[in-house]
């Protein structure tokens, strides 16, 4: 535990100068003195307690570049306190005495970015893939009592022949995720369309459906299902100007707000990670002006709406939670390094 804490109190690092700027640390209104870290809590719920910009977490601890990209180990029962003495506010761990108790758990579980809950389905449900990426994975050949379709609690039968993997997801090809500027295929978005689990080997083999979110019919396809890890990276700015456009709102909906989750046209080919921070611009209007009976055009500067969180991330596609927007986020808004 000291090292860890005491790995949050090293020197910013000067490579995070592009991200940040020089403009001062401001702390949010009201922001107080010391928070108890509690069951629930976030990264982000903790850094808007204390700052205007919750994406600026990192330099408030002070953090270097190497560990602003780690994920950052704060557990429910420590005290965060503000130290407002020097040039720029910080944060700081402070030690304190409990009395001894006694555990089930032996391990405390460290506070999450983002609220896990909105984002766990889609740590592993959408998948970005090149336009073959299905055809070789199994196939769904046959269904229970010759059924036309399928859903949870029914017996399928596939071409897999594999039962190293506990469980397995099914998927049908999807759209192709077009860029909007330069309209060239970015992937494949193939369709989620429930989990299985392998009950007998063999071709075919049986798989039981343990949950459906539509009709699995034959031809369907199935991949092992991917690790879902917590997302407990660092809220903070790309170190460089990256801009991107939102392709599509995920579910198929036309307007996103917050906790809306976003698929945007830039992936790990163009900097992009998990944690980094975005934000959403409004387009700036036309706007016609008469003085003196002449008429004149003007084109309004873009405004901020609201800020998204990256979280899961392909060779040219992510996806990103909406943290805040005053304004409905629609398909074709730009989003860019704060």
């Amino acid at each position: 535990m000291r090292r860890i804490i005491s790995a949050l109190l090293i020197t910013i690092s000067t490579t995070l100068a592009f991200a940040q700027g020089a403009k001062p640390l401001e702390l949010a209104d009201g922001a107080p003195d010391r928070h108890v870290v509690t069951s629930g809590d976030t990264l982000w719920g903790i850094a808007a307690k204390f700052l205007k910009d919750p994406y600026r977490w990192g330099e408030l601890w002070k953090l270097n570049a190497e560990e602003i990209k780690n994920p950052q180990r704060i557990y429910p029962g420590q005290v965060i306190t503000l130290d407002r003495s020097g040039n720029q506010p910080r944060l700081k761990l402070v030690t304190v005495t409990e009395q001894r108790r006694e555990y089930i758990e032996p391990l405390k579980k460290g506070v999450p970015s983002i609220p896990p809950q909105e984002i766990e389905p889609f740590l592993s449900e959408p998948r970005v893939l090149d336009e073959k990426g299905l055809d070789t994975a199994p196939r769904v050949v046959a269904l229970q009592s010759d059924r036309v379709i399928a859903g949870a609690g029914d017996t399928i039968y596939t071409t897999a022949t594999t039962s190293q993997h506990k469980l397995w997801q099914l998927f049908r090809p999807g759209k192709a995720l077009l860029d909007p500027d330069t309209k060239e295929t970015l992937g494949h978005e193939a369709l989620f369309l429930g989990t299985a689990r392998q009950t007998k080997d063999g071709v075919p083999s049986s798989f039981l459906i343990l949950t459906s979110k539509q009709e699995i019919v034959r031809d369907d396809r199935l991949l092992s299902a991917p690790r879902q890890d917590v997302v407990n990276y660092i809220p903070r700015a790309p170190n460089k100007m990256l801009k991107a456009k939102v392709l599509a709102i995920y579910a198929g909906v036309n307007f996103g707000g917050p906790q809306s989750v976003i698929t945007l046209n830039r992936g790990k080919a163009d900097g992009l990670e998990p944690g980094h921070v975005l934000a959403a611009d409004i387009a700036g209007v036309e706007v016609s002006n008469r003085y003196q009976g002449e008429k004149t055009g003007y084109q309004l500067p873009d405004a901020r709406n609201g800020l998204v969180f990256v979280f899961r991330v392909f060779d040219r596609v992510s996806y990103a939670l909406v943290m805040n927007a005053t304004q409905p986020i629609v398909v074709g808004d730009a989003v860019r390094t704060p």
